[in-house]
């Protein structure tokens, strides 16, 4: 109860600094309901953008626009199904036990809800799995960015050791032996040939058709002012302004796309990682990370890369002190002096106090939508 009797306090007598275009200013949780649920996003309060962002490039939060499959490989529903049928193939994986759904189960929000997921032999791998929901407005692929698009990055489990640990030619093999197959390939590519590319393109195709159902933000800011309560209200205009989440957060899929140091390399630990500087071998790239996107955070637990973070309190804590990196001296020397990794400047203590805390998290809580359901498809034989 005190809680909510500060939370009334903070949203009525809230003094926002930040002016629209035709310099109205709000100072009240119902014109920042109104304003931001009018329909026009260039009517919002302006978001609080760090010096180092490109303002001619940035791209405001919204609603997500619908999918748009790439030329090279057009959409077609029996594509879709061919590569849903291999997500859920197990075949493809030198075990026979383990498939693309292993770790991305749409039940648990096209992830599997561990800190690091299993793979061949029960190995765990090193970094937390990533939901494949929306990914197909992400511009790179893995934490690392190691693959440049859905096609691409399909490949990659089938041969990892810590995954499906199986020679991608054995993999195409195996699923050119099912009879079952040949009529799925030609229904999508127009005649029965099995490749890799074929595989690659079918999951990716399959995988652009994973995406969220409208959320009670995306319904709030096309106009439906009833859809976010004021603590969510005021989450939402902290979420841009006060807590800066929109310096990397941002377009409507949540995610800059960009790669940054967000003081998670854990330096010399067990855990360490380098992110993107192993896959680029750049200085300036080490311990950066691909920004995640923020749909359906509340279900993809636990966060960040190693997932470390139980719950979303403790993500915003990390941000609320500035994403504290501290290197200990008895890591440095042995020639890695020169790989200490620098945590992004865009990152600053926020001095968020509790009730603007609980609203942040209440808001990132309505960028989920509901389950929906998937039907398994049976595996031919």
């Amino acid at each position: 109860m005190k809680t909510n009797l500060i939370l009334v306090f903070i949203t009525a007598t809230l003094i926002v600094s930040c002016k629209t275009d035709n310099k109205a200013t709000y100072t009240n949780i119902d014109k920042l309901r109104a304003v931001y649920s009018n329909g026009d996003p260039t009517k919002w309060p302006a978001p609080n953008l760090d010096s180092t962002i490109n303002k001619s490039t940035f791209k405001d939060i919204g609603a997500l626009p619908k999918v748009e499959h790439p030329e090279y490989n057009p959409y077609s529903k029996e594509k879709s199904k061919l590569g849903k049928t291999l997500f859920f193939d197990p075949r493809l994986s030198v075990s026979g036990q383990i498939a693309c759904a292993s770790c991305h189960n749409p039940e648990l929000a096209w992830t599997d809800n561990s800190t690091r997921s299993f793979g061949h032999n029960r190995q765990t791998g090193a970094r937390n799995s990533m939901t494949i929901l929306n990914s197909a407005f992400a511009h790179s692929l893995f934490w690392d960015g190691r693959a440049s698009s859905l096609e691409d990055q399909a490949r990659f489990p089938i041969g990892d050791p810590l995954e499906m640990n199986e020679k991608l030619n054995i993999a195409v093999d195996k699923i050119a032996n099912i009879k079952g197959y040949k009529p799925l390939f030609k229904a999508a590519f127009g005649n029965d040939s099995v490749s890799l590319k074929r595989i690659q393109f079918a999951i990716a195709t399959f995988e652009r058709t994973v995406n969220s159902y409208k959320t009670k933000f995306d319904k709030f800011v096309e106009g439906d002012s009833t859809k976010l309560n004021n603590q969510e209200v005021l989450g939402l205009h902290l979420f841009r302004t006060k807590a800066r989440c929109i310096n990397c957060h941002n377009t409507p899929y949540f995610s800059d796309n960009q790669f940054h140091n967000d003081g998670q390399t854990l330096f010399g630990t067990k855990d360490e990682d380098f992110g993107l500087y192993n896959v680029t071998k750049k200085m300036a790239d080490i311990g950066k990370i691909r920004t995640p996107t923020l749909r359906e955070v509340a279900r993809t637990g636990p966060w960040m890369h190693h997932g470390n973070f139980p719950s979303l309190l403790d993500v915003v804590q990390f941000y609320n002190l500035g994403n504290p990196a501290p290197i200990q001296k008895k890591y440095l020397g042995k020639g890695r002096d020169s790989l200490i990794p620098n945590t992004s400047p865009i990152l600053k203590k926020l001095n968020l106090n509790k009730p603007e805390i609980e609203a942040l998290i209440a808001f990132m809580e309505t960028l989920s939508s509901s389950k929906g359901r998937t039907l398994i498809p049976k595996l031919p034989q």
